[in-house]
C-alpha cells in the first residue's frame, strides 16, 4: 500500500496519534543554547550577589532559579535546563573528589570517626522517620536525611540522581534543597555562638561545627569563625563526611533496586552498581590520596565543582513549578529540619559525653 505523507493525517484524531508516535526530531547542539544561557545568566547573578552581600551562594542560586521558573514554560529552554541539572551535577560531584584524601579520614582517629558515623546515622534516620510520619514517603526522607548527613546540596543532587523523578518529583526535590540551604546558613551562624556559650574548646567546637553544618564551605567558615584550630578540625571532619558520599549513594542505589524489584534474570550487580559519577568521585579521591596534587589544581577543581553545582541547582529550581511548591506546603521541609536537629543534638552529645 502506498505510504501517505504525514501531513495527510494532520486534520483528524488518527493523524494526531500518528504524529505523536512519530520519532521526535534529534536534538542539535544549538537546541541546548537557550536553556543554558538562561541558567548561566541566573547563576552569574547569584554569584555576584553572594560575593557582594556575603549571602550563601547555593541558596541564592535556588531562590533566583525559583523566581525565574516561569522561563521553563518555553519549551526551547527544556533541553538546556535538563542538561545543566543533570550533566553539570555529575561533573561537579566528580571534581569534588579532588578535595578529599584517605589520610584526612584516617587522621580523625577511630573514636571521632565512630562519633561522626553516629551523627550521620541519626540525621538519616530522623529524615526518614519524619518523612514517613508526615506522609512524604521514604524517598523524600532519604533525600533530606542524606543531604543533611553528608554535604548539603551536592549530596542532595547526587542522591536524587539515584532516586529519580519517577519516585520523587522535582518540585519536592527543590523544596528539600531550599530547606537544606536555609538550615545550613542558619547553622553556620548559630553553632559557633552556641559553642562559645557552652564553653567548648577548639577540638570540641571543630567537631560540633564540622559534623552538623551541611554545606562544605559553611562548615569550614563556621569553624574558622570560632578559631583557627577549630576551623582546621572542622575542615577534616567535614571532608570526612564528604568521603562518605559514595557509600551512602551506594546504599541508596541498593535500596532502590530492592524496592522496585529487579527482573529475576537481571545480573545481581545491577542492584548495587554505583552511578558513574560516584565511581569518578572515588577515583579522584584515590588519586588525591596517592599523588601530591598541586594546591593550585585543587583550588581550580573546587571552583569548577562549585560552578557546576551552582548551575545544576539553578537549573533544577527553574524546572520546578511554583504552583506545585505552594500546593505542597510546609510538610516537605519537616524532614530537613528534623534531620538538622538530630544532627546537632547527637553531635553535641558526642562532644560532651564521648570526646571530652
Amino acid at each position: 500500500m502506498k505510504q501517505l505523507p504525514q501531513d495527510f493525517y494532520a486534520g483528524d484524531l488518527f493523524g494526531e496519534i500518528y504524529q505523536a508516535e512519530a520519532e521526535p526530531e534529534k536534538a542539535r547542539p544549538s537546541h541546548y543554547i537557550p536553556g543554558l544561557v538562561v541558567c548561566a545568566t541566573a547563576a552569574l547573578a547569584a554569584a555576584w550577589l553572594a560575593e557582594h552581600y556575603a549571602f550563601p551562594l547555593i541558596l541564592l542560586g535556588l531562590l533566583i532559579g525559583l523566581a525565574l521558573s516561569f522561563v521553563s514554560e518555553d519549551k526551547r529552554t527544556h533541553l538546556g535546563l535538563d542538561f545543566a541539572s543533570r550533566e553539570c551535577l555529575r561533573a561537579g560531584i566528580v571534581l569534588l573528589g579532588l578535595q578529599v584524601t584517605l589520610a584526612q579520614v584516617m587522621a580523625l582517629g577511630w573514636l571521632s570517626f565512630l562519633a561522626l558515623l553516629a551523627v550521620m546515622t541519626a540525621a538519616l534516620l530522623a529524615g526518614i522517620a519524619t518523612s514517613l510520619a508526615v506522609g512524604e514517603g521514604r524517598e523524600a526522607g532519604v533525600l533530606a536525611g542524606g543531604a543533611t548527613a553528608i554535604c548539603g546540596a551536592s549530596a542532595a543532587l547526587a542522591i536524587y540522581g539515584v532516586i529519580g523523578q519517577s519516585r520523587l518529583n522535582q518540585t519536592r526535590f527543590s523544596i528539600t534543597l531550599v530547606g537544606v540551604a536555609l538550615a545550613s546558613a542558619v547553622a553556620m551562624t548559630i553553632y559557633p555562638v552556641l559553642a562559645r556559650i557552652l564553653g567548648l574548646d577548639d577540638a570540641q567546637a571543630g567537631f560540633l561545627i564540622g559534623s552538623s553544618v551541611h554545606d562544605v564551605a559553611q562548615a569550614i567558615g563556621g569553624g574558622f569563625s570560632f578559631s583557627d584550630a577549630a576551623g582546621e578540625d572542622a575542615t577534616i571532619i567535614k571532608l570526612a563526611r564528604v568521603a562518605m558520599l559514595a557509600p551512602v549513594v551506594g546504599l541508596v542505589a541498593l535500596w532502590i533496586g530492592k524496592e522496585k524489584g529487579l527482573d529475576a534474570q537481571s545480573p545481581r550487580w545491577k542492584a548495587i552498581a554505583l552511578p558513574w559519577f560516584i565511581v569518578g568521585f572515588l577515583l579522584l579521591v584515590g588519586l588525591s590520596s596517592t599523588v601530591a596534587i598541586p594546591e593550585a589544581m585543587k583550588d581550580s577543581g573546587l571552583v569548577a565543582s562549585k560552578t557546576l553545582l551552582l548551575l545544576a541547582v539553578t537549573a533544577a529550581a527553574m524546572r520546578s513549578r511554583m504552583g506545585l511548591i505552594l500546593e505542597a506546603g510546609w510538610r516537605p521541609l519537616l524532614p530537613v529540619f528534623a534531620a538538622t536537629t538530630a544532627s546537632f543534638v547527637v553531635s553535641l552529645a558526642m562532644v560532651l559525653l564521648v570526646l571530652r
